[in-house]
């Protein structure tokens, strides 16, 4: 692996002919980060640890299938013609909001037969899921992936960047956008935001923590998409685009609806009333 001489190998090393990927094992880690921090903050919520476990035994395969399928789908005139790598996760190809899709279904049917609020246990992972999906976008970096359009060396060395992203934003001889930068931060700092302010007194209601990470992770994503080259448009946006824009509204509205239609749901440092 290079680190100033060109790209890094997306291989991080090789197990008696077994290629194991560096996407993968960020990725790993990430949902490793996000289960510790899940569970930590669960505690204090008087929601039993093996909750988080459980839930992600239930919900790691099904996202992973939910998120491969909703890439395939809408890549599907190549996968069409190669229909023998649509299996090879590895290689990148993971849409993010088909993996919140299936995973938010397992939820809510996990939620259901554990009789637990869900709107508790989303404002518990939301801000785990960001942090995860910021540290998972170092995978796509790693594979010279979901960047921007083409730029200058001088631009990127503008942004005061290390060589090391410099040089792996260079692709075929050609500078990039490193876009899988932009919305790493901003899902970082979305993280840092929600930890804060969900311990706030009387702030949020349950569930609203979760909206706050709709919200905040949708209008970033939205700016962000429009930024890429390797998403697919449907009309004058990106697919991304437009469900970022469903969801940023709907968010709103139906946070807005809940105040006004449910005015006694529970605070969110009320935790769990089960308990």
């Amino acid at each position: 692996m290079t680190s100033f001489l060109g790209a890094l190998n997306p291989i991080a090393f090789d197990l008696g002919g077994i290629q194991v990927h560096w996407y993968g094992i960020i990725i790993s880690l990430a949902v490793m980060i996000a289960v510790v921090l899940a569970v930590r903050e669960g505690k204090r919520r008087n929601l039993d640890e093996d909750y988080f476990y459980e839930y992600l035994l239930l919900a790691l395969p099904f996202a992973l299938i939910s998120a491969r399928a909703y890439y395939v789908i809408f890549e599907w005139s190549y996968y069409a013609q190669h229909p023998s790598e649509i299996y090879r996760i590895w290689d990148g190809g993971i849409a993010i909001y088909g993996g919140l899709i299936g995973a938010l279904i397992v939820l809510v049917i996990y939620c259901r037969c554990k009789k637990i609020s869900p709107w508790l246990f989303l404002d518990v992972i939301a801000p785990t899921v960001i942090l995860a999906q910021g540290i998972g976008r170092w995978g796509n970096f790693m594979n010279q992936e979901a960047h921007g359009e083409s730029t200058t060396r001088k631009f990127l060395e503008n942004l005061h960047l290390p060589n090391f992203i410099i040089e792996q934003m260079q692709i075929k001889g050609v500078y990039y956008q490193p876009t899988f930068l932009y919305e790493s931060l901003w899902d970082i700092a979305g993280f840092i935001l929600l930890i804060v302010l969900r311990q706030k007194k009387n702030l949020f209601k349950r569930g609203e923590v979760f909206f706050s990470y709709v919200i905040w992770y949708s209008f970033g994503r939205f700016f962000i998409e429009g930024m890429r080259t390797d998403s697919l448009m449907l009309g004058f946006l990106r697919v991304s685009q437009w469900l970022s824009a469903i969801l940023f509204i709907g968010a709103i509205i139906f946070w807005y609806a809940r105040r006004y239609f449910e005015p006694l749901e529970p605070w969110y440092l009320d935790g769990n009333d089960n308990h």
